[in-house]
């Protein structure tokens, strides 16, 4: 048997708690503060104890937060083994959540690594994208963030008018078009029919809105140009064959999704973005099923989600699909939406897993 030394590391913006332990030995805590500074000294302090103990391999395990994998990476550029771990496949009890503390969440990861290395239990790992992948995202998320914010500016925008009893007259009650933007102009002019407080407000909102709208554009430009990129010019082009696929849902799926090879089958990635439904299944009892799971990337269930309107607009086929399962009930308006999403996805992972194997966007995966 392998000897090891495993480490639960707890990881905050200011510090890093771990559990370390030789083997089956009693853990020891150590705290080392999560700066360049404190991560060196982690580093010095693994490589000590593995020369203590003969050479031992060191493996760290943390959970996957907003602090990225940078965690990750510098130990593994020192020649250390790190896993990254998914919190939402982590078990724990209702007492666990609620005497929770660092050195307890630090010793759950190292009690998990245990299993792993010396019983051969599954592990929770996240699958880590490769530098390239993560950057890439960026412009992705920024994207839709915009995007979002734009939509935010824009609800508040109908909130203020509702207060204040403004609706726009026959003919102009199309939001945003010409016509209706040309009325709220209107109503913050001077004599204008909203009152001092509410003109300022809207003039406020509608600068902001002119800002996102600005800064999308440019944002739209950086995705053009990133699909252009050897990693995904043939992708992203089979892709947009698809019915009420666009560019910014291709690029959102690619660069979210990674190397598609990684799925080995459809409900695999239908697994991967929780849009498989939940299971109930206890004794006896038949197996029930309740809502999808909504784990995995939102920001790619989002995309689909547009994309699936945008085909039930333009492709008959799909169109006839989600009727039929909404005749069955007409509560199963969503299901339908869900199962078409569902679709959706399988089809482009069929479509960009043989384009990326044509194209060899990503390196040969290791057997």
């Amino acid at each position: 048997m392998k000897h090891y030394i495993m480490a639960g590391c707890d990881v905050h913006d200011e510090t890093l708690v771990l559990k370390i332990a030789e083997g089956r030995s009693e853990p020891q805590t150590r705290t080392v503060e999560n700066t360049p500074r404190g991560r060196a000294e982690l580093v010095r302090q693994l490589r000590e104890a593995s020369r203590r103990a003969r050479g031992a391999k060191v493996v760290l395990v943390y959970e996957a937060s907003s602090q990225g994998f940078g965690l990750r990476d510098e130990l593994l550029e020192a020649g250390f083994d790190c896993q990254v771990l998914a919190p939402t496949k982590i078990a724990r009890s209702s007492r666990d959540r609620r005497q929770k503390n660092d050195g307890r969440d630090a010793g759950g990861l190292l009690e998990l690594l245990r299993g792993h290395l010396l019983g051969g239990n599954k592990l929770p790992k996240v699958w880590v994208p490769d530098l390239e992948t993560r950057d890439d995202r960026e412009i992705m998320r920024g994207r839709q963030d915009a995007s979002e914010k734009a939509a935010s500016i824009k609800a508040q925008v109908r909130m203020l008018l509702k207060r204040h009893g403004q609706r726009p007259p026959a003919g102009r009650s199309k939001a945003w078009t010409c016509t209706f933007e040309a009325w709220l102009r209107g109503l913050i002019a001077p004599g204008g029919a909203l009152p001092h407080g509410a003109a300022v407000a809207l003039r406020s909102l509608l600068r902001q809105k002119s800002a996102l709208e600005e800064e999308i554009e440019r944002l739209d430009g950086e995705v053009a140009a990133l699909s252009e990129t050897v990693r995904y010019t043939e992708p992203a082009r089979s892709f947009m064959t698809v019915k009420g696929v666009g560019l910014l849902t291709a690029m959102v799926y690619l660069t979210e999704m990674g190397d598609l090879s990684r799925f080995s089958s459809r409900k695999k990635v239908g697994a991967f973005l929780g849009l498989v439904p939940s299971s109930h299944d206890s004794g006896p009892e038949a197996d029930r099923k309740g809502h999808i799971t909504h784990q995995g990337p939102w920001r790619v269930r989002r995309a689909l989600c547009q994309a699936v309107w945008a085909r039930v607009r333009t492709d008959p086929a799909e169109k006839a699909v989600c009727e039929r399962i909404v005749r069955r009930n007409k509560k199963h308006k969503k299901i339908a939406v869900v199962a078409a999403m569902r679709r959706l996805a399988v089809l482009l992972w069929h479509i960009g897993r043989a384009a990326q194997r044509r194209h060899r966007c990503f390196a040969p995966r290791a057997a």
